[in-house]
């Protein structure tokens, strides 16, 4: 039986949830929501769904809810929506406070519902096509940039862009943070709209983050630098790139270009380069199928309540960096 799914939020963003869900087969969409009543009614006609005057009324009809509102009304909405026994997809960041996703989380966990966060780069191709690599960071160099848009400046860059970096960054380096450096500045909104972070891990990693969104180009690029190889991803374009060093005896690699010899001896290795074949999908509607697909099969989403308060705990403390930088600078 599909499983009954309202939207909350009718922007730019939840349109796109709309259209996706609506392509599901798994999935009933039964309406939308949205506190601008003309904003919902003309998404309605548009795209065909119903749409409902409150958000009672939406819970009242659907098992699960996907919110794609503002960042600072994601506490009430989550809140209002678990309370009510319903599954929701929450699209990121969590909240904009600690204590708000904190909250969130625990009463996900306390009615037993499925709490998936929007971190949508998960399901970029670009990672999905190093599955089946070992990645065991040691370096991480990281660059989003964005042409300016006013949608989503009611939250520092840090929790507009960079939090998507940070949550890849948290889901491959498997340590605990150490030591957090930051800063930068606001340009065009209130608030800090390019920033910089070094982030050091217990296990001795380091994560390098810049995020603009004041750049005359878009870029979405990570590198990883790791023992015996080094892989590039550019979530824009979906691809990757992985140069590894493996023992001579072992290039023959399928679709694998051999670059030479280091060493010698028993020593010896080959430098190969592969480009890893990328899945062609739609990353949101993979993200939306699987979030039907946790609450159909009652299993644990891919992109959990705590990794989205993980990244938050993370994107928070890069923002504090940042406020005492300027306060410095002031003295």
């Amino acid at each position: 039986m599909p499983v009954k799914v309202g939207i909350v939020g009718t922007g730019h963003l939840g349109k796109h949830h709309v259209k996706l869900l609506k392509n599901l087969p798994t999935c009933d969409v039964i309406g939308i929501y949205d506190k601008n009543l003309e904003q919902a009614k003309t998404i309605s006609e548009e795209l065909g769904v119903n749409y409902f005057t409150t958000l009672d009324e939406l819970l009242a009809n659907v098992d699960a809810v996907s919110i794609a509102a503002v960042t600072s009304a994601h506490y009430e909405i989550a809140k209002q929506c678990l309370e009510a026994g319903k599954h929701i997809l929450l699209e990121k960041p969590i909240t904009v406070t600690i204590p708000e996703a904190e909250e969130i989380v625990a009463l996900a966990e306390k009615k037993k519902l499925i709490l998936q966060v929007g971190h949508i780069e998960r399901f970029n191709p670009a990672l999905l096509s190093l599955e089946n690599y070992p990645l065991e960071p040691l370096f991480i160099q990281s660059d989003r940039l964005a042409q300016f848009n006013p949608r989503g400046t009611d939250v520092a860059v840090v929790l507009d862009l960079m939090i998507h970096d940070i949550d890849i960054i948290l889901s491959l380096v498997k340590s605990e943070v150490k030591k957090i450096d930051a800063s930068g500045v606001p340009v065009v909104s209130g608030n800090v709209d390019i920033a910089n972070a070094r982030i050091e891990f217990e296990n001795g990693a380091v994560a390098n983050v810049t995020a603009s969104r004041i750049s005359q180009k878009k870029m979405r690029k990570m590198r990883i630098f790791q023992r015996d190889g080094y892989i590039a991803l550019d979530f824009s374009t979906g691809q990757s790139e992985v140069f590894r060093l493996v023992p001579t005896s072992s290039t023959a690699l399928p679709n694998a270009i051999n670059f030479g010899d280091i060493g010698v001896g028993e020593h010896k290795k080959s430098i190969v380069y592969e480009q890893p074949e990328s899945k062609e999908i739609n990353a949101l509607q993979y993200e939306l199928s699987l979030f039907v697909d946790a609450i159909r099969e009652n299993k644990p989403p891919v992109v959990s309540g705590a990794d989205g308060l993980k990244a938050l705990r993370v994107a928070d403390e890069i923002v504090k960096k940042i406020e005492e930088s300027a306060k410095r600078a002031m003295n």
